[in-house]
């Protein structure tokens, strides 16, 4: 009988370790680092210091509230930068749970449609979250509810009797690791602009968001002297990859707030900053506030741009400001997880000269591109087309839209693929070059939306049919605004803004907003947009000449 069970007892054993060797839990880095570098900074914001140890009390905290509550396993987030954020996205993994961050400046009715459409069993809220918290929004939310306490990173439901509500979450939490999941588990749902006025659901399982890691690793290394700094809002997917690259080499994340953004350069210097990564825009404000002068950012060693193009004349100033730093360029939508094609700036190029910006590069390991026709055949290197991606880290699609995702992922090449609507071409040396969307998806302040889905809100809005938006002014490629306009009838320019402003994210709202009794119309019957560009020149011109 001892005999039998102590063969019991190895065996067991050895399934336990099996399995932890097989866990994709996206936290197992972070698990692994913190017990590596348990002292270490881990998270830093303002004057508060977490150490690894300390940060992953809380994430247990956590999970020990929201794993009674796990039906489906989706965890709505709703915050900005904080850290209760980051202690949210690594309990809902520890939980075994889908992590949903959600955008804090979405209207109340985008969140509530949110809701009925992902069917979530809990929603975590940070400080600027809980101010949200309307009672339409409430009602419409599950039934856990989780709020900040005193203790930055701690919670409490917000209501008596929910399922964690019963929990003794007092003192520290038992030391449990994170949840053991397989590759196909959903690790986190990112919603982006669609055309119909809903957002889409890119759905990202734990073994894309792996293979992603351990493509970037060799060169993209963090150790537990570097400092990273969170320029990225939750619901926008470089938020994530900040997080895990830090946490996977234990380096400390520093969260900037929204002061710290308005001053970055004085954010990176003050807190010897040594890894970087934002959208290009940030260069623009960064240089309009004086901040990029030539050697003011020593201590960057290495620095990303990823989102939007990158001109050349951001890369220069920015390389003039942080000697010391390579410079990547990165592309790669959502739904491919990230980023996938990299360009490394030499100082003079690789540059796409028909738009003034840095190339997008060659693929990163485990990932193949090519330009396709109409027809989806490949064409020779120099000829422009749509850009395709396939990989083994491709997203699952579309989360409750079987249709759009079967149309735009495919396989190519025996590895799942995404049609990414991009336009471009390869050009003899293997280097790919970005010409822009072949529809009307833009990137506006590091936020990518449809054209379309601010048209079918103002159809809505003005009680209008012909509506059409643009982006305007333009400086190069960079987006300095959007314009909109409908057809005139009963409801005024000001009422329309204000309905806007409930059905769309302050960033979608058009800065330019006007009723025209004749709408410009293409050959074809629908809306010229180049028609309503060239009539704002025309004014700009005009006024100037004045």
């Amino acid at each position: 009988m001892n005999l039998h069970f102590a063969q019991e007892m190895r065996f067991l054993l050895h399934i336990e370790t099996w399995e932890r060797m097989m866990n994709w839990n996206v936290v197992k880095r972070f698990a692994n680092a913190a017990s590596t570098y348990p002292d270490r900074p881990a998270l830093v914001a303002g004057t508060t210091r977490l150490s690894y140890n300390s940060l992953q009390q809380l994430a247990q905290g956590v999970s020990a509230q929201l794993r009674p509550a796990l039906r489906q396993g989706r965890v709505g987030v709703l915050g900005t930068r904080s850290i209760e954020v980051c202690a949210a996205f690594l309990g809902t993994a520890w939980a075994g749970g889908t992590y949903v961050p959600l955008g804090l400046n979405h209207p109340d009715a985008r969140l509530i449609s949110l809701f009925e459409l992902l069917e979530l069993d809990a929603l975590i809220v940070d400080r600027a979250g809980f101010m949200r918290l309307s009672p339409e929004i409430r009602r419409a939310a599950p039934p856990l509810i989780l709020v900040p306490e005193d203790e930055p990173g701690t919670f409490a439901p917000l209501e008596e009797g929910s399922p964690a509500a019963e929990q003794d979450t007092s003192g520290s939490p038992a030391v449990v690791g994170p949840a053991v999941v397989g590759p196909d588990h959903l690790a986190y749902i990112i919603f982006t602009s669609g055309t119909t006025g809903m957002p889409k659901g890119v759905m990202v399982n734990s073994r894309s968001i792996g293979l992603y890691l351990d493509a970037i690793h060799p060169w993209y290394e963090l150790g537990p002297e570097d400092r990273a700094a969170e320029t990225c809002e939750a619901n926008f997917d470089l938020s994530i990859h900040n997080m895990l690259t830090a946490w996977s080499g234990g380096a400390a994340l520093h969260i900037m707030r929204p002061l710290d953004m308005v001053s970055a350069a004085r954010f990176i210097r003050a807190n010897e900053i040594t890894t970087w990564l934002s959208v290009p825009s940030v260069v623009a404000l960064m240089r309009q506030a004086g901040g990029l002068a030539a050697g003011s950012l020593p201590s960057l060693r290495l620095t990303w741009f990823c989102g939007e193009p990158l001109s050349v004349q951001a890369v220069r100033d920015w390389s003039a400001a942080a000697p010391n730093s390579v410079i990547e360029n990165f592309y790669g939508p959502t739904e491919i997880t990230v980023a996938v094609l990299r360009q490394r700036w030499d100082g003079e190029g690789p540059v796409t000269r028909e738009r003034g910006i840095v190339a997008i590069g060659q693929p990163i390991d485990g990932v193949s591109a090519t330009i396709v026709d109409t027809a989806g055949n490949p064409v020779p290197d120099g000829i422009p087309g749509e850009i395709v991606l396939a990989a083994e880290q491709c997203s699952q699609g579309y989360f409750k839209l079987p249709e759009l995702t079967a149309e735009k992922f495919r396989t190519f090449g025996g590895k799942p693929g995404y049609l990414t609507g991009d336009r471009g071409y390869k050009d003899p040396d293997g280097v790919f070059h970005h010409l822009g969307r072949l529809d009307n998806q833009i990137k506006f302040k590091g936020h990518r939306i449809e054209l379309e889905e601010i048209d079918a809100r103002l159809r809505e809005a003005a009680e209008a049919e012909l509506v059409g938006t643009v982006t305007w002014p333009m400086t190069g490629d960079v987006v300095g605004g959007l314009a909109a306009f409908y057809k005139s009838g009963t409801v005024e320019p000001e009422q329309v803004r204000a309905r806007l402003r409930q059905l769309l994210p302050a960033y979608m709202v058009p800065d330019h907003l006007e009723a025209i009794a004749d709408m410009p119309l293409s050959s074809n019957g629908k809306v010229d947009r180049k028609a309503l560009v060239a009539m704002l020149d025309n004014r700009d011109q005009a006024r100037a000449a004045s």
